[in-house]
């Protein structure tokens, strides 16, 4: 999704300390303030216009002084698990138990998605990874409307790469 704003252009806000790696090899388009927000949010009048990567557990501490548009990427569990085990394998650490895993995400969404609506700063439009992948002129579409028609279409669409998608479920 990064990848595809940034080149819809809509830039993506870097700091480019995390590189292209074997789990990622278009790079993470990460900003590491983004990780410390709820400690220091001054850099986010800054960010306004631009694609910020976060982590769904850090959509609480954006303060309710700006608004945001939220693209929030769904993606099957058991596929994100393994990516992050096989990541984990190959940096030499050990994987949490999925089981334990899969019962704290899904505890962590539930609430989530509770607490999302009652947000009024926050806009927020789901996005299914699969759905992306098998149909992607439509959730485009979906993503540009969302954005008021700012990021271009065919140059969103030219960043969408199906052989990234590695770790799919056995029927995907």
């Amino acid at each position: 999704m990064m990848q595809m704003l940034d080149r819809g252009g809509i830039r993506a806000l870097t700091d480019e300390i995390r590189a292209a790696d074997t789990d990622n090899p278009r790079g993470y388009l990460e900003y590491e303030r983004a990780k410390k927000t709820k400690a220091d949010p001054s850099w986010l009048p800054a960010a306004r216009g631009k694609a910020v990567k976060m982590v769904s557990a850090l959509l609480y501490d954006l303060p309710p002084t700006e608004k945001y548009r939220i693209i929030f990427m769904n993606r099957d569990l058991d596929e994100v698990l393994e990516s992050q085990e096989k990541m984990l394998k190959r940096l030499g650490r050990a994987a949490a138990p999925r089981d334990q895993l899969q019962q704290s995400f899904g505890i962590h969404l539930d609430r989530l998605y509770q607490w999302l609506p009652t947000q009024t700063h926050l806009q927020v439009l789901q996005i299914s990874y699969n759905d992306l992948i098998n149909d992607p002129k439509t959730e485009v579409d979906r993503i540009a409307s969302f954005l008021d028609d700012i990021p271009a279409r065919e140059e969103m669409l030219s960043a969408i790469d199906p052989a990234l998608y590695r770790n799919r479920k056995p029927d995907s």
